[in-house]
């Protein structure tokens, strides 16, 4: 079997390729196929552990859900994680080869070109469609010889291309003929429909500049998809948040939850469920910004947990925090937001950074040495944790994935997690720390608010706390009904909402395909 192939690039980064392409996956998964993502390069700190091991970019796997596919490595071969502007880790088939700024990333690209190709012809023979996106823009020339997951991607497969730009920040006519322009003849022959993403307004006064643009490029506009706050599923990088700063804003919530917006934040999508529920304010506090008198804390994941703890101190963070802590705040940190609640991270083969040890904030007692060694897998295991804020679920089941490289060791506190399952293999591991009066807690596990019973529990505490009632939380037990979406219900609520503004005729003719049912 060797699979259909439809890709989906870009005008610029962040214009929805990631989001378009889940969607299509739900969509063809409904229509009957059986369908596999495809991102040969992703440069992300959203990252995500496949069932094996290995470590992928958060935006596949997010697809590979939509899909109904188990999440692989062939799925995105190549990661790139920055941890600073000028270097980045990166990860080859899911396995850290090390730290390299940008000049020697590209002289390694001719040789990652063959664990491209060879990840995505295992995917086309095992599945029936491919959906691979691309990454930013295909017209960045200085780039085009290095290329390994634009338009060398298509080539090779010849892949039709739908092309989408992001009508909301503006110059959409000029991004599409400009890219259409830089294309070489042969790649702009493969771009078989033009998708227009981010509308707001009236529709038909644009109708206009539909026609024009269609007469003007000679290619058909496959749809005009409106701007949707709602789609609840994670997305690739940090650029989103900046489109979160409006909600901030709002008045009508009960609990505030401020999340402290390190530099390198990785796996923000942790919070993403946290987000959708009703009375809840979520906001990421930046440089600059006062933490104020949040009902909880969380010091999120990071590329960088000494760079992020040095961020703190020079705004003033660390200080606020550690006050914050001392007058009983609910904090919470995941990953290296752990390692930096910690008093101590130690890093003596500068894998890191070249501070070979540097204090942490104070507010648990564990200590975090720096490893080569990698950790990534998916976990399954319990609440130990009998006292605070997850004092409510002792006991219950929690799942999620490790992806962190250090090992941390508690001197005092109790743990608040025990593992009993590792990348399918059972374990038994002592996870996290919490404190002793049960209001500062640490956690390698990402994705623990996923987690309903776990998240409602930590809400219902901070409710009770403040003496408010959240909705649909009027039972404390575990096992209520929850007002937020499920993730299936998601992913068929944005299939739905492209399947009514893209010309799904035309994606199916341009794959000849037809759907099933």
């Amino acid at each position: 079997m060797t699979a259909r192939v439809l890709m989906v690039q870009g005008t610029a980064s962040s214009v929805g390729k990631s989001v378009l392409v889940a969607a299509l996956c739900r969509i063809f998964r409904q229509d009957g196929f059986d369908i596999a993502p495809f991102k040969a390069q992703n440069m992300s700190n959203n990252s995500y552990a496949t069932a094996d091991g290995f470590e992928i970019g958060r935006a596949q796997a997010v697809q590979a859900e939509a899909a109904g596919a188990e999440a692989t490595v062939d799925m995105n071969p190549v990661l790139l994680k920055p941890e600073a502007d000028n270097r980045s880790q990166i990860v080859v088939r899911g396995r850290p080869v090390g730290p390299f700024e940008a000049r020697a990333y590209y002289a390694m690209t001719e040789g990652l070109w063959k664990v491209v190709t060879e990840a995505l012809d295992r995917l086309r023979s095992r599945h029936e469609i491919v959906v691979i996106e691309g990454a930013g823009s295909p017209a960045e020339v200085n780039l085009r010889d290095r290329d390994i997951v634009n338009m060398r991607v298509a080539l090779r497969c010849q892949s039709p291309v739908f092309l989408v730009a992001d009508i909301d920040r503006g110059g959409v006519f000029a991004s599409i003929v400009g890219t259409l322009a830089l294309l070489s003849r042969e790649e702009a022959s493969l771009v078989k429909g033009i998708v227009i993403n981010k509308f707001r307004g009236d529709l038909s006064l644009f109708k206009p500049g539909v026609d024009w643009l269609q007469k003007r490029t000679g290619i058909p506009i496959a749809g005009v998809l409106p701007y949707w706050h709602d789609i609840g599923i994670a997305e690739e990088d940090s650029v989103p948040l900046d489109r979160r700063r409006a909600l901030w804003r709002r008045k009508d919530y009960l609990l505030d939850i401020a999340v402290v917006g390190l530099p390198h934040i990785a796996n923000f999508d942790d919070f993403d469920s946290l987000e959708q529920e009703p009375g809840v304010r979520l906001r990421y506090v930046e440089d600059g910004d006062s933490i104020e008198e949040p009902d909880l804390i969380v010091l999120p994941g990071t590329k960088s947990t000494v760079a992020g703890l040095k961020f703190l101190r020079r705004s003033g963070l660390a200080s606020e925090l550690i006050d914050a802590a001392r007058g009983q705040t609910p904090m919470i940190g995941i990953c290296g937001g752990y390692q930096m609640l910690g008093t101590k991270i130690l890093d003596p083969e500068s894998i890191e950074s070249e501070t070979s040890s540097v204090e942490g904030l104070g507010l648990l007692p564990v200590v975090t040495v720096f490893e080569r060694l990698k950790s990534t897998h998916r976990v399954k295991g319990r609440v130990l944790a009998e006292n605070g804020i997850f004092s409510a679920v002792t006991g219950s089941t929690v799942t999620g994935y490790e992806i962190h490289m250090g090992k941390t060791e508690r001197s005092g506190g109790r743990p608040a997690f025990l593992l009993e399952e590792r990348s399918g293999q059972p374990v038994r591991l002592e996870d996290g720390c919490i404190s002793e009066d049960g209001t500062v807690a640490g956690t390698y596990i990402h994705g623990i608010f996923e987690n309903e019973a776990l998240r409602r529990s930590v809400l219902s505490f901070l409710a009770a706390r403040k003496g408010v009632a959240l909705p649909g939380h009027e039972s404390a037990s575990p096992d209520a009904i929850s007002q937020v979406i499920s993730k299936e219900q998601r992913y068929d609520r944005l299939a739905s909402r492209v399947r009514a503004n893209l010309d799904m005729d035309l994606v199916y003719r341009t794959i000849g395909l037809a759907p099933r049912r």
